[in-house]
């Protein structure tokens, strides 16, 4: 089970000390790329353990940095190994892993945003999306940088059943910033609950699993670092095409102190806005006067629902940005008085 269980399975050969790595081969973290460097040994295993049983099963880590985290899950008699690292700086580090554990690791020097990894392990090791998850991991202790537009594209993934999640329900265990993990399992109701909560909730079961202080990582950062899991979900809570889901909580939540009909209303185009927005909140039978935090995900499977509906009986609803509106009107309206375009007052949205 996670978070039980010894590691050791597989012994790695007698190797200089992560520290000793940093320093054999000079390697500062970037302040720029939001490097920090978990060198206890004893909390690397501890994150693994939240992956479950790694003997004889499949792994990619994400941005192995020095190997720290490489180490323990070595340690725990995975069989295949694929780590993806972008700073060209900890390659030589890797390979000096993958020499001590031969035939385990295979290293690519790449941007894990742009790697496909559909390509990254053979086809035997997957199963069909309603079977148990194949043995097959995602990893990583994740730059800050990288974190949120990693999870975005990983949970669109999810949906489409494609990167990662061609061999099934494949399960990630990540860290993340301390209030981007709050986030991601906030419930309904809750101060943290955001746009990354609906989008990960209604995909997948989320578990964060512990918090590790900011002091543990080198240099320290200014934050505490939360270690989620993800399983996904057999069916997802809202039956609607990803990107459809992720405008309407977008919309929502870019007022969420205001009551949610603020949002959905943007929705729309302007002439249509008040009687499709009626129209809307009636069909999904929500409240207009609940804030967005207030929402349950059965809320936003209604309204993805009756949105659906209505994109479907009204040309180019599905298509509309109220932004991009917004902005020919303050063009046309700067053309008539013959002046330069008004950028107008910015429409302040919340975090992720």
């Amino acid at each position: 089970m996670a978070g039980s269980g010894k590691l050791a399975s597989f012994r790695l050969p007698p190797l200089p000390t992560i520290g000793e790595i940093i320093k054999l081969y000079n390697l500062r973290a970037q302040k720029q790329l939001s490097q920090n460097f978990l060198l206890d040994m004893r909390l690397t295993d501890k994150i693994i353990r939240q992956a479950g049983n790694l003997r004889n099963s499949t792994v990619c880590e994400v941005g192995p940095g020095p190997g720290g985290l490489t180490r323990s899950i070595l340690r725990a008699g995975v069989a295949d190994l694929l780590v993806v690292e972008k700073d060209t700086r900890f390659i030589p580090g890797l390979q000096l892993l993958s020499e001590a554990a031969p035939g385990k690791v295979r290293i690519v020097h790449g941007d894990i945003l742009k790697y496909r990894m559909e390509g990254g392990f053979p086809a035997h090791i997957g199963k069909t999306w309603e079977d148990e998850p194949p043995n097959l991991h995602v990893i990583g202790n994740l730059p800050f940088s990288v974190s949120t537009p990693l999870i975005i594209k990983w949970l669109e993934q999810m949906a489409s059943r494609t990167g990662p999640f061609a061999f099934g329900r494949t399960r990630l265990t990540l860290t993340f910033q301390k209030e981007v993990a709050e986030r991601l399992t906030a419930s309904t109701g809750s101060r943290q609950r955001s746009r990354i909560s609906v989008m990960a909730q209604y995909l997948s079961t989320v578990k964060n699993c512990f918090t590790i202080p900011g002091q543990a990582f080198v240099p320290k950062p200014d934050v505490d670092v939360g270690v989620v899991h993800f399983t996904p979900l057999v069916q997802p809570q809202i039956q609607q095409p990803f990107k459809l889901v992720e405008k309407l909580v977008r919309n929502v939540f870019q007022f969420r102190r205001k009551h949610c009909d603020k949002g959905l209303q943007m929705l729309f185009p302007e002439a249509q806005r008040p009687e499709l927005t009626h129209e809307l909140l009636l069909r999904a039978d929500v409240d207009p006067t609940h804030r967005p935090f207030e929402l349950s995900i059965s809320h936003f499977r209604a309204l993805a629902d009756a949105y659906a509906g209505l994109c479907e009986e009204h040309e180019g609803i599905i298509g509309y940005e109220f932004r991009e509106e917004l902005r020919q009107k303050r063009h046309q309206h700067s053309r008539r008085r013959g002046g330069e375009p008004c950028a107008g007052k910015p429409i302040k949205e919340e975090e992720p």
